[in-house]
């Protein structure tokens, strides 16, 4: 367990979140107005995006549409019935020692992945920030410190986005398209905010609960049992000892493949 993952408070939170709660959250209890300072983090110039890219860079392809507030974050991948579409996401990271075994995993079975990266620890490794964009993977937005955002007031919520955008923008070139909130705790202040930002909330169907560390094999039978087109999954590749992540991913992506499921990532709506 780690500072990001409380067992017991985050099953309580997550129990107490259903959809139909969602939109009348309003959880503003503190008052401070931390504004923090921008992160180093190289620039680079912008470039052709790739196949996989699905997200225009620097004015290339067309444009989305505007964003409208949501009253519930996305939770599953908008695809045809017949498409067996599933999307692998991971929180908390970038980490120096998980996420390049989870990028080479990634790698070996061609897939792409959404990894919704925290700042503090991105602004720390920018060349695996970057590495998560130049091998094709979806770079989101995770806030800065990982709180629970419930507890902040609307101009904390606002730095903890904003100080990420920036950043992913600063050292990618492009700002992100989708935004986590951590623990899945979700009010009004924060879908408003991350529409403002210019991201799209994206939640999750399967949640692995890698980070409760419950065996590889218990993660592994949690996907597998549940996999299902349009299912986007939950894991994790920093915040803790994630060598049972590792050998969980090893397992399940080649089976979930062998089973006829096109890994992917989420598509923005507009796009």
């Amino acid at each position: 367990m780690t500072k990001h993952q409380h067992p017991r408070g985050r099953r309580a939170l997550l129990a107490g979140l259903g959809a139909a709660g969602l939109a009348a959250l309003t959880g503003c209890t503190d008052s401070g107005t931390d504004t923090g300072t921008r992160a180093a983090g190289s620039v680079r110039p912008a470039r052709e995006p790739a196949a996989y890219r699905l997200r225009p860079m620097a004015g290339h392809g067309p444009q989305r549409a505007a964003l409208k507030v949501r009253t519930a974050p996305i939770l599953r991948l908008d695809t045809a019935p017949d498409d067996r579409a599933m999307a692998l996401t991971f929180d908390d990271g970038p980490d120096p020692e998980y996420t390049p075994e989870i990028l080479r995993i990634l790698r070996e079975h061609d897939v792409r992945a959404t990894f919704l990266v925290c700042g503090g620890r991105a602004g720390e490794r920018p060349d695996l920030l970057r590495r998560l964009a130049d091998e094709g993977h979806i770079v989101g937005n995770h806030t800065w410190t990982h709180p629970l955002l419930l507890k902040l007031d609307r101009a904390r919520i606002r730095t903890e986005m904003e100080r990420t955008c920036e950043l992913i923008d600063r050292t990618l070139g492009e700002p992100p398209q989708w935004f986590r909130a951590p623990y899945g705790a979700w009010n009004r202040h924060v879908f408003e905010l991350g529409t403002e930002l210019g991201m799209e909330p994206l939640a999750w169907t399967v949640d692995s609960l890698d980070w409760d560390d419950p065996g590889a094999r218990t993660v592994i039978s949690r996907v597998v049992d549940r996999a299902a087109p349009g299912v986007i999954v939950l894991n994790h590749d920093a915040g803790g000892d994630r060598s049972q992540t590792l050998t969980a991913v090893r397992a399940y992506l080649p089976r979930l493949l062998d089973a006829g499921y096109r890994l992917t990532v989420p598509r923005p709506p507009g796009l």
